[in-house]
């Protein structure tokens, strides 16, 4: 077994947190709210606006033994950079309100999230930003298309107000494969680090998805 699939063995109990929101089976299940829809658009923007920041300082904090990830990470920022307006699209296209999003504050899982990743690279072993990378694709891979179509069918919402979904279901596709790359050429100690953080970026995320029921959103007038 490799790495990557031990990891994915290693949190199947912490990856069911997440996914047993209740938010997560009513989206799967064909129950979604156009309020639970634009909820979770407005954290997915709050936490993807600081994607890009948070490589950019990752592979400022690189140690030597790491050095080898530099331009991997540069890939991730190019191909990370500006999604955050795709999400303000969306939730243009889906009704909402894209300049009160802007100008929001998270609500408090997304905030701690971040915060969580911004004091791991700056005081942690950077290696476990990968576990938040992990947690992150993976949960895309699994339900962002699934949920997509689920969502638009139940809302009779238009193509265009799901272009983060779709593309994050379809890109992170692609990049499961290189993370796996790049996981299984770590040294343990770092493995072992991605494998404790993954853990607690699904408590984390989890807690995202959990507190959406009191995201307080505006649809356009």
């Amino acid at each position: 077994m490799n790495f990557y699939e031990h990891l994915k063995t290693a949190t199947e109990e912490n990856r069911g947190y997440l996914l047993s929101a209740p938010l997560v089976a009513d989206c799967l299940q064909g129950r979604a709210q156009l309020k639970d829809y634009l909820a979770f658009l407005s954290q997915a923007y709050h936490h993807v606006r600081h994607t890009t920041p948070l490589l950019m300082s990752l592979g400022g904090r690189l140690p030597d033994r790491l050095a080898w990830l530099r331009p991997a990470v540069a890939e991730y920022i190019e191909e990370e950079i500006g999604h955050e307006e795709w999400i303000l699209d969306d939730i243009t296209a889906a009704g909402g309100d894209a300049a009160a999003v802007r100008a929001s504050r998270p609500d408090l899982p997304a905030e701690v999230m971040v915060a969580y990743a911004y004091d791991l690279i700056a005081r942690g072993n950077p290696a476990g930003f990968f576990g938040m990378v992990f947690v992150l694709e993976g949960t895309s891979v699994a339900l962002a298309l699934m949920a997509a179509d689920k969502i638009q069918h139940a809302l009779d919402l238009p193509n265009a107000a799901f272009s983060y979904l779709r593309s994050h279901g379809t890109l992170d596709q692609q990049h499961t494969q290189h993370l796996a790359s790049l996981l299984e050429q770590m040294e343990p100690a770092d493995q072992q680090e991605v494998l404790r953080c993954a853990k607690v970026f699904y408590k984390l995320y989890g807690d995202v998805f959990r507190g959406l029921a009191n995201t307080q959103v505006a649809a356009c007038n």
